[in-house]
């Protein structure tokens, strides 16, 4: 447990990420199994302590620790790992177990019996092994690492390809003993059935303005934006298979898609809702989303369908190498073989200029709710990640309104010492009522600034969030609002990111709630 507490450390003090990726590669060539593969797992998200949560590491503290100086000490450092681990009285001197058998004991021991577990753990670690052994328990790192960085360090490690971990990723699971024999060079490359598995997607860029410079339109095809979530679907000989974006498998939640598919394919496209491919707005979907199981009622009112828009595997035949062109093509011949009732094909747009796709752009926009367009070059094969030069995303232009801040919270890591968490809202008659909660995206000074303002103007506190004085405006943009019945304004803004500090702005000309409302789709 030491050697994983000594590198979650390195982690988190650490913002250069060749360290990081050399720090990681370190570890797992030195740690035996399943230590480094439990490591892994905790690092990509895979991991799952199932009965330690929040609430309970919490109440293991507040038995031996007053209330009131758990609450100034949280609120101070605004981080339940590092106030656990700066707070908690009791020292011991033994090591703690491995990695391995902290998990297992975790996992094994009963929910009656875990605080006193928990609290022998706590004891007998030092400062920084408390801080790991909450991060361990709750997986709420935020150090800095994703999913991809601990893959780049296994590649960094074993001298294999990153698209080739890529490739084998999701059909191994923790703790990766395979995995590792194959990067070491012990057993041949596991064997995935790509009719069970999840494939890494190709992402896209954002497209910058002197981008349209050096790019020949006659290169590129254009397809519109869909506001929906991107999923994979995979039609094998024994079922069908549905993923999101980080490989969940969400087919229980949409079987009205996976039961009506049909053909042997592996294929990318974008999960909508509504009737005769009509796509209703994403909060319409966000109401499936929210489901485990959908209902039959839910299923007849919001029926889902996939938009498709690309092709991983025709049959059994890895088409992944071939050019967009050609794969459109073996998609379209595909369609044809394979009439279908709740998969369809996204539009390809017709265009000869940059300012013809402008104007698609915006007439999408205004006429139709849609997020923008997909440029994507017509060579391009399709290469998991975020290769640069292939697919291009062309955003709409973002809403903007002026809403004022209410609520601030501590940060996390390096922002730890500042407010830089902010709930805000607009005007409800005679009252504000909030839209949404984004995080820091100013300068440093501005952050200090800003901070200095929230300590000022604190006319409440409920743990480490602050309230405050209705009285400072900022301009949010986001990309659009939808109903929710989680704000007491019974909107929500989607994607929400402060574009800057009003400082010149009095409150009472933020926006009223009936401005928002014009934004729901």
């Amino acid at each position: 447990m030491k050697r994983f507490a000594d590198l979650l450390e390195l982690l988190a003090l650490t913002s250069s990420r060749t360290r990081k990726i050399a720090a990681l590669a370190q570890y797992f060539a030195e740690v035996p199994d399943p230590d480094r593969g439990l490591a892994l797992a905790v690092l990509t998200g895979e991991m799952d302590i199932r009965n330690v949560k929040p609430a309970l590491l919490k109440e293991t503290v507040l038995a031996e620790v007053d209330e009131t100086l758990f609450a100034l000490s949280y609120d101070y450092v605004g981080d339940l790992g590092e106030t656990i681990a700066l707070i908690w009285p009791h020292h011991g001197a033994a090591d703690l177990p491995r990695l391995s058998a902290v998990v297992a004991l975790l996992n094994e021991t009963s929910k009656a019996e875990l605080p006193r577990v928990i609290g022998g753990l706590l004891t007998q670690a030092a400062i920084h092994e408390r801080w790991a052994l909450v991060k361990l328990a709750t997986g709420a790192l935020r150090i800095g690492v994703s999913a991809r960085l601990a893959k780049t360090a296994l590649a960094e490690m074993s001298g294999v390809d990153l698209q080739a971990i890529e490739e084998v990723w999701h059909g191994i699971k923790p703790p990766y003993a395979e995995l590792f024999a194959w990067l070491e060079g012990k057993t041949e490359r596991p064997e995935i059935d790509h009719n069970a598995r999840f494939h890494p997607l190709m992402l896209s860029n954002p497209i910058e303005e002197h981008d349209f410079e050096r790019l020949d339109p006659r290169d590129f095809a254009a397809e519109w934006k869909w506001d929906g979530i991107r999923v994979q679907l995979v039609l094998g000989r024994d079922g069908v298979s549905m993923f999101s974006r980080t490989g969940d498998d969400i087919a229980a939640s949409f079987p009205d898609v996976v039961e009506a598919a049909m053909g042997r394919a592996v294929l990318d496209g974008e999960l909508l809702v509504g009737h005769d491919f009509e796509a209703k707005s994403f909060n319409d979907l966000q109401q499936r989303l929210n489901r485990k199981v959908a209902s039959a009622r839910q299923m007849s009112e919001l029926p889902g369908f996939v938009r498709v828009y690309d092709m991983l595997f025709d049959g059994d035949e890895d088409i992944r190498a071939f050019g967009w062109e050609e794969r459109r093509a073996r998609l379209e011949a595909w369609f044809g073989k394979n009439p279908q009732t709740r998969l369809d094909l996204s539009e390809v747009l017709p265009f000869d200029s940059w300012e013809d796709v402008a104007r698609l752009r915006r007439q999408g926009a205004d006429e139709h709710g849609h997020e923008g367009v997909m440029l994507k070059l017509r060579t391009a094969p399709y290469v998991p990640g975020r290769p640069k030069g292939f697919w291009f995303k062309w955003k709409r232009d973002p809403n903007v309104v002026d809403a004022v801040l209410m609520y601030a919270q501590r940060g996390h890591g390096k922002r730890s010492s500042y407010y830089s968490d902010y709930t805000f809202g607009a005007w409800r008659g005679n009252e504000i009522v909030p839209i949404g909660k984004a995080y820091f995206g100013f300068t440093d000074e501005e952050l200090k600034q800003l901070d200095k303002w929230i300590r000022a103007n604190t006319i409440g506190s409920f743990g480490p969030v602050r309230e405050v004085k209705k009285e400072l405006v900022f301009e949010v943009a986001f990309d659009s609002a939808q109903r929710s019945g989680r704000h007491k304004s019974g909107i929500a803004l989607r994607f929400p990111r402060i574009s800057r500090i009003r400082w010149d702005k009095p409150a009472h000309e933020a926006a009223r709630i009936e401005d928002v409302e014009a934004f729901v789709g």
